[in-house]
Protein backbone atom coordinates (compact mmCIF):
# COMPACT_ATOMS: atom_id res chain seq x y z
CA UNK A 1 0.00 0.00 0.00
CA UNK A 2 2.83 2.36 0.91
CA UNK A 3 4.59 1.67 -2.41
CA UNK A 4 1.33 2.34 -4.23
CA UNK A 5 0.91 5.71 -2.47
CA UNK A 6 4.51 6.69 -3.27
CA UNK A 7 4.01 5.74 -6.91
CA UNK A 8 0.76 7.73 -7.02
CA UNK A 9 2.44 10.79 -5.49
CA UNK A 10 5.32 10.54 -7.93
CA UNK A 11 2.95 10.34 -10.90
CA UNK A 12 0.81 13.19 -9.54
CA UNK A 13 3.86 15.40 -8.96
CA UNK A 14 5.19 14.59 -12.42
CA UNK A 15 1.86 15.48 -14.01
CA UNK A 16 1.78 18.82 -12.17
CA UNK A 17 5.34 19.64 -13.23
CA UNK A 18 4.50 18.73 -16.83
CA UNK A 19 1.40 20.94 -16.76
CA UNK A 20 3.42 23.83 -15.31
CA UNK A 21 6.08 23.35 -17.97
CA UNK A 22 3.48 23.41 -20.74
CA UNK A 23 1.93 26.56 -19.27
CA UNK A 24 5.34 28.25 -19.14
CA UNK A 25 5.99 27.27 -22.74
CA UNK A 26 2.65 28.66 -23.84
CA UNK A 27 3.30 31.99 -22.10
CA UNK A 28 6.57 32.21 -24.00
CA UNK A 29 4.83 31.46 -27.30
CA UNK A 30 2.13 34.06 -26.61
CA UNK A 31 4.91 36.59 -25.96
CA UNK A 32 6.38 35.74 -29.36
CA UNK A 33 3.08 36.52 -31.06
CA UNK A 34 2.74 39.77 -29.11
CA UNK A 35 6.30 40.76 -30.03
CA UNK A 36 5.57 40.21 -33.71
CA UNK A 37 2.47 42.36 -33.42
CA UNK A 38 4.57 45.13 -31.82
CA UNK A 39 7.13 44.85 -34.64
CA UNK A 40 4.41 45.27 -37.29
CA UNK A 41 2.89 48.25 -35.51
CA UNK A 42 6.28 49.92 -35.13
CA UNK A 43 7.04 49.43 -38.83
CA UNK A 44 3.71 50.94 -39.81
CA UNK A 45 4.14 53.98 -37.55
CA UNK A 46 7.33 55.15 -39.29
CA UNK A 47 7.27 56.46 -42.91
CA UNK A 48 10.79 55.15 -43.50
CA UNK A 49 9.67 51.57 -42.77
CA UNK A 50 5.89 51.61 -43.31
CA UNK A 51 4.40 49.37 -45.98
CA UNK A 52 2.24 51.26 -48.52
CA UNK A 53 -1.46 50.42 -48.68
CA UNK A 54 -1.04 49.54 -52.37
CA UNK A 55 1.38 46.77 -51.37
CA UNK A 56 -0.77 45.52 -48.50
CA UNK A 57 -3.70 45.19 -50.90
CA UNK A 58 -1.60 42.69 -52.87
CA UNK A 59 -0.71 40.61 -49.80
CA UNK A 60 -1.65 36.95 -49.77
CA UNK A 61 0.44 36.31 -46.66
CA UNK A 62 2.47 38.24 -44.11
CA UNK A 63 5.52 36.95 -42.26
CA UNK A 64 6.89 38.90 -39.29
CA UNK A 65 10.31 37.83 -38.01
CA UNK A 66 12.40 38.66 -34.97
CA UNK A 67 16.00 37.39 -35.12
CA UNK A 68 18.79 37.79 -32.63
CA UNK A 69 22.44 37.04 -32.09
CA UNK A 70 23.15 33.55 -30.86
CA UNK A 71 26.70 34.47 -29.89
CA UNK A 72 29.26 37.24 -30.10
CA UNK A 73 30.92 35.90 -33.25
CA UNK A 74 28.21 33.78 -34.76
CA UNK A 75 25.92 36.35 -36.31
CA UNK A 76 22.13 36.25 -36.32
CA UNK A 77 21.41 32.55 -35.99
CA UNK A 78 18.40 32.43 -33.68
CA UNK A 79 14.89 33.74 -34.03
CA UNK A 80 11.20 33.21 -34.49
CA UNK A 81 8.29 34.69 -36.36
CA UNK A 82 4.67 34.30 -37.35
CA UNK A 83 2.97 33.74 -40.67
CA UNK A 84 -0.63 34.66 -41.47
CA UNK A 85 -2.41 34.04 -44.76
CA UNK A 86 -5.35 35.85 -46.29
CA UNK A 87 -8.21 33.45 -46.91
CA UNK A 88 -10.61 33.44 -49.84
CA UNK A 89 -13.21 35.30 -47.76
CA UNK A 90 -10.79 38.17 -47.15
CA UNK A 91 -10.18 37.33 -43.50
CA UNK A 92 -6.72 36.70 -42.07
CA UNK A 93 -5.80 33.35 -40.55
CA UNK A 94 -4.54 32.73 -37.06
CA UNK A 95 -0.84 33.56 -36.67
CA UNK A 96 1.25 30.41 -36.95
CA UNK A 97 4.62 30.44 -35.21
CA UNK A 98 7.74 29.57 -37.21
CA UNK A 99 11.48 29.52 -36.55
CA UNK A 100 13.88 31.85 -38.35
CA UNK A 101 17.62 31.38 -38.77
CA UNK A 102 20.64 32.85 -40.51
CA UNK A 103 19.48 36.43 -40.96
CA UNK A 104 21.43 38.23 -43.67
CA UNK A 105 19.32 41.25 -44.57
CA UNK A 106 19.40 44.56 -42.79
CA UNK A 107 22.27 43.67 -40.47
CA UNK A 108 23.57 46.81 -38.84
CA UNK A 109 26.80 47.32 -36.91
CA UNK A 110 26.17 46.93 -33.21
CA UNK A 111 22.64 45.59 -33.67
CA UNK A 112 21.43 42.83 -31.36
CA UNK A 113 18.24 42.01 -33.25
CA UNK A 114 16.96 42.05 -36.80
CA UNK A 115 13.26 42.68 -37.40
CA UNK A 116 11.91 41.85 -40.85
CA UNK A 117 8.50 41.76 -42.48
CA UNK A 118 7.86 39.72 -45.61
CA UNK A 119 4.83 40.56 -47.75
CA UNK A 120 3.99 37.55 -49.92
CA UNK A 121 2.03 38.44 -53.03
CA UNK A 122 1.04 35.04 -54.42
CA UNK A 123 -0.85 32.02 -53.13
CA UNK A 124 1.84 29.41 -53.81
CA UNK A 125 4.78 30.86 -51.88
CA UNK A 126 3.35 30.51 -48.33
CA UNK A 127 2.87 26.79 -48.99
CA UNK A 128 6.63 26.39 -49.46
CA UNK A 129 6.78 26.47 -45.65
CA UNK A 130 4.93 23.15 -45.65
CA UNK A 131 8.22 21.58 -46.79
CA UNK A 132 9.77 22.27 -43.39
CA UNK A 133 12.32 24.84 -44.59
CA UNK A 134 11.97 27.86 -46.89
CA UNK A 135 15.00 29.83 -48.11
CA UNK A 136 13.95 33.42 -48.72
CA UNK A 137 15.38 34.65 -52.01
CA UNK A 138 16.35 31.13 -53.11
CA UNK A 139 13.11 29.15 -53.11
CA UNK A 140 11.21 32.29 -54.17
CA UNK A 141 12.51 35.57 -55.54
CA UNK A 142 12.61 38.29 -52.88
CA UNK A 143 13.18 42.02 -53.35
CA UNK A 144 13.21 44.99 -51.01
CA UNK A 145 9.73 46.45 -50.84
CA UNK A 146 8.88 50.12 -51.42
CA UNK A 147 8.22 52.21 -48.32
CA UNK A 148 5.54 54.85 -47.68
CA UNK A 149 8.22 57.58 -47.62
CA UNK A 150 9.45 56.51 -51.06
CA UNK A 151 5.94 56.50 -52.48
CA UNK A 152 5.35 59.98 -51.11
CA UNK A 153 8.43 61.09 -53.02
CA UNK A 154 6.75 59.87 -56.23
CA UNK A 155 8.58 56.56 -56.44
CA UNK A 156 6.40 53.85 -57.97
CA UNK A 157 5.85 50.81 -55.75
CA UNK A 158 7.66 47.74 -57.05
CA UNK A 159 5.51 44.68 -56.54
CA UNK A 160 6.62 42.33 -59.34
CA UNK A 161 8.03 39.70 -56.98
CA UNK A 162 6.44 36.97 -54.85
CA UNK A 163 8.21 38.22 -51.70
CA UNK A 164 8.64 41.88 -50.74
CA UNK A 165 11.05 42.37 -47.85
CA UNK A 166 10.88 45.17 -45.29
CA UNK A 167 13.70 45.79 -42.84
CA UNK A 168 15.30 48.75 -41.09
CA UNK A 169 18.43 48.60 -43.20
CA UNK A 170 19.72 52.01 -44.26
CA UNK A 171 20.39 52.35 -47.97
CA UNK A 172 18.46 49.25 -49.03
CA UNK A 173 16.64 50.51 -52.11
CA UNK A 174 13.28 49.24 -53.33
CA UNK A 175 13.62 46.45 -55.87
CA UNK A 176 17.04 45.27 -54.69
CA UNK A 177 17.27 41.47 -54.78
CA UNK A 178 17.58 39.91 -51.33
CA UNK A 179 18.58 36.60 -49.81
CA UNK A 180 17.67 36.70 -46.16
CA UNK A 181 17.99 33.31 -44.55
CA UNK A 182 15.69 30.46 -43.70
CA UNK A 183 12.19 30.08 -42.28
CA UNK A 184 10.94 26.76 -40.95
CA UNK A 185 7.83 25.15 -39.52
CA UNK A 186 7.44 24.81 -35.75
CA UNK A 187 4.56 22.38 -35.43
CA UNK A 188 5.44 21.37 -31.85
CA UNK A 189 5.30 25.02 -30.78
CA UNK A 190 1.88 25.52 -32.35
CA UNK A 191 0.57 22.33 -30.75
CA UNK A 192 1.17 24.03 -27.38
CA UNK A 193 0.02 27.52 -28.38
CA UNK A 194 -3.29 26.33 -29.82
CA UNK A 195 -3.74 23.16 -27.74
CA UNK A 196 -4.27 21.15 -30.90
CA UNK A 197 -2.66 18.50 -33.05
CA UNK A 198 -3.47 20.34 -36.25
CA UNK A 199 -0.37 21.36 -38.17
CA UNK A 200 0.51 24.42 -40.24
CA UNK A 201 -1.70 23.71 -43.30
CA UNK A 202 -4.83 23.25 -41.19
CA UNK A 203 -4.09 26.21 -38.94
CA UNK A 204 -3.53 28.56 -41.86
CA UNK A 205 -6.19 27.46 -44.30
CA UNK A 206 -9.03 25.96 -42.25
CA UNK A 207 -11.38 27.30 -39.60
CA UNK A 208 -11.00 24.25 -37.38
CA UNK A 209 -9.15 26.13 -34.63
CA UNK A 210 -10.76 29.16 -33.06
CA UNK A 211 -8.26 31.96 -32.33
CA UNK A 212 -7.57 32.31 -28.60
CA UNK A 213 -7.87 35.83 -27.20
CA UNK A 214 -4.09 36.32 -27.05
CA UNK A 215 -3.67 36.19 -30.86
CA UNK A 216 -6.78 38.18 -31.76
CA UNK A 217 -5.16 41.67 -31.47
CA UNK A 218 -2.60 40.81 -34.16
CA UNK A 219 -5.31 39.41 -36.42
CA UNK A 220 -7.48 42.49 -35.89
CA UNK A 221 -4.63 44.92 -36.56
CA UNK A 222 -3.64 43.14 -39.76
CA UNK A 223 -7.27 43.08 -40.89
CA UNK A 224 -7.40 46.84 -40.30
CA UNK A 225 -4.30 47.70 -42.36
CA UNK A 226 -4.72 45.00 -45.03
CA UNK A 227 -8.45 44.38 -45.44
Amino acid sequence: MKKFLLLFLALFTGARLFAASEADKRRDYVTRVETCEAILQEFMMRPDTAIPASVLRQAKAIVIVNQFKAGFLFGFKGGYGVVLVKKANGRWSVPVLISATEASVGLQVGANTVETIYVITDDATPKLLFNRRFNVGVDAKAVAGPKVAEKESNAEPIIAAPVLVYSKAVGLYAGATIKSGQLARSDDVNFVLYNTKYTMPELLYSDWVQPPREVQPLMAYLQKIAP
